[in-house]
């Protein structure tokens, strides 16, 4: 029905359907003659977006040590300030317990001299990290997954709560998630290199002993036959060995590939007899893309903002 036929109804009168047909009409109205300009500001998207990652690629690939701390720097603030803007009160309260408590552990990292026990402190904290944040994206997925098989009907529950309890879950186990692994990373680094064991780029400073952790430093209590009454020993195909929890935390948490002693390559998939654990591997790995989504594409996108601000492309309102 067009809006010309109704000249004595006012917007209160309009049924949704009317009222939905106004305000399409009203927005063609106000873009009628812009179609050059929506091509130009289409066209400033895609070369800043294509400009953006080359740069972004370049500078990963010569120095990558920036790069990750900007990143992680970006992935920190921009969704608190989003947050903030929008006073969305849950991720605020979650993002300051977290910021808190990895703060100081971190903190404990750069103490020198380092405490015996801060190593398996800091490893257990980021693998609990870990953890969870698998565990979210998990619910928080097949909490979506249920939605569109429609289960929420049999709770007489509406989709839409479904739906947005389940991205909720999902956006916080995989934002913690990235973010609690690349502060694990430079944590990891901190540590080694001030143990002496490992060393990036040289050899290690120290001797390791046969009945020594290289990564925590602390002692081995059970041979990798015996079973530990709180944690086993693993044995590297290099022959070096580690507490369990420890080589885990070093090569998933850390993303350390490597023996932390002699620098061998590391197969991850032979440390996981469990099946179920060899998700955790490829969970890792995608967690690797939401650091563009969250702490570059707010920054290209305010810089397109700029962009057409700057050349006048914007569409005023009527």
């Amino acid at each position: 029905m067009d809006i010309h036929v109704m000249p004595n109804k006012s917007e209160a009168d309009l049924t949704p359907e009317e009222r939905w047909r106004v305000e399409h009409i009203k927005m063609h109205e106000q873009h009628r003659g812009h179609e050059s300009m929506h091509m130009e500001m289409m066209l400033i998207l895609i070369v800043t977006v294509i400009v953006s990652e080359v740069i972004l690629i370049t500078w990963k690939q010569r120095h990558y040590k920036s790069y990750q701390l900007i990143t992680l720097f970006g992935m920190w603030i921009i969704p608190l300030g989003m947050c903030i803007r929008n006073l969305w009160w849950r991720f605020i309260f979650l993002w300051l317990v977290f910021s808190c408590i990895t703060g100081l552990i971190v903190r404990k990292t750069v103490q020198r001299p380092m405490q015996g026990t801060t190593p398996r402190l800091v490893y257990k904290w980021f693998y609990f990290i870990y953890k969870l944040s698998y565990f979210l994206g998990i619910v928080g997925y097949f909490v979506m997954l249920a939605t569109f098989f429609g289960l929420n009907l049999v709770f007489d529950v509406k989709p839409q709560v479904w739906m947005d309890c389940g991205l909720l879950f999902l956006f916080y186990g995989l934002y913690f998630g990235v973010l609690g692994r690349d502060v694990a990373e430079i944590c990891a680094d901190k540590m080694a290199a001030h143990i002496g064991y490992y060393n990036p780029g040289s050899m290690p400073t120290r001797t390791l002993d046969p009945n020594v952790c290289a990564v925590c430093g602390n002692k081995l209590l059970v041979s990798e036959h015996e079973e530990g009454v709180l944690e086993n020993t693993y044995k590297l195909s290099c022959n070096h060995v580690f507490h369990e929890f420890c080589i885990r935390g070093w090569c998933i948490v850390g993303k350390k590939q490597i023996c932390p002693y002699c620098k061998e390559k590391v197969d991850l998939k032979k440390m996981f007899h469990n099946p179920w654990e060899k998700p955790h591997v490829l969970y890792g790995q995608l967690l690797d893309w939401l650091r563009w989504l969250v702490a570059w594409q707010p920054v290209i996108l305010f810089l397109v903002q700029g962009i057409n601000w700057s050349l006048g492309l914007e569409i005023k309102e009527s």
